[in-house]
């Protein structure tokens, strides 16, 4: 089975440059889960067939709620899914537990990211379609959870009972087949990509 790729854009380009390098990632694969700005949802799943997530959402429901981003605005967007808990926007488990009622109801998918095992298995509780395992401390660093941590993905493997992604500094292809290899079924990835003078190359490299 194909490896799952998510590309989490997060905040690094805006406007016309976000959507450029959409459009690369899709040039390379239409199948790559893209995690967009609700901004740029409308005009990015217009322009590719990957999936396209928001990378939040708010629980709260339509009517007075100023400044909240809902479930329903980014799924008329176009968006086929949504992220949750990032670790640069972490939420607290109730929110979590509404906000994802909140998608699942509107037929969106859900992503969720954990900041390690033991979240982990609290969050698969709620069925996420994805449930996304990547630690802090190494999150937009210099080496990869592959090459940092194989045995905390060996030992998510073995105790989570549940299929998992993991993520946190992948750069290249060895971390995807070491995180494949361990049990993952597939990779989240950011900067990499995002902050690359070439992305596609370095996606070709990665996926290769």
């Amino acid at each position: 089975m194909k490896p799952v790729i998510i590309i989490n854009m997060k905040t690094y380009n805006q406007g016309s440059k976000a959507i450029n390098l959409a459009k690369k990632i899709s040039e390379v694969d239409s199948k790559i889960i893209i995690g967009v700005q609700p901004t740029n949802i409308f005009q990015i799943s217009k322009l590719v067939k990957n999936p396209i997530y928001s990378e939040h959402v708010d629980f709260q429901e339509t009517g007075r709620n100023t400044g909240y981003i809902l479930p329903e605005a980014v799924k008329a967007s176009g968006a086929k899914g949504v992220f949750l808990n990032h670790s640069e926007h972490r939420l607290d488990l109730e929110t979590i537990k509404k906000t994802a009622k909140r998608c699942k109801k509107l037929k969106l998918k859900v992503g969720i990211f954990a900041k390690d095992l033991n979240q982990a298995i609290e969050l698969k509780k709620l069925k996420p379609e994805y449930l996304m395992i990547e630690p802090p401390e190494l999150v937009a660093g210099k080496i990869s959870v592959s090459k940092a941590k194989p045995k905390l993905i060996a030992e998510i493997g073995k105790k989570l009972k549940y299929p998992f992604i993991v993520g946190a500094g992948i750069k290249n292809s060895e971390d995807l087949k070491i995180a494949v290899k361990l049990g993952s079924c597939g990779i989240a990835i950011s900067s990499a990509i995002t902050t690359a003078k070439n992305p596609k190359k370095v996606l070709k490299g990665l996926i290769s």
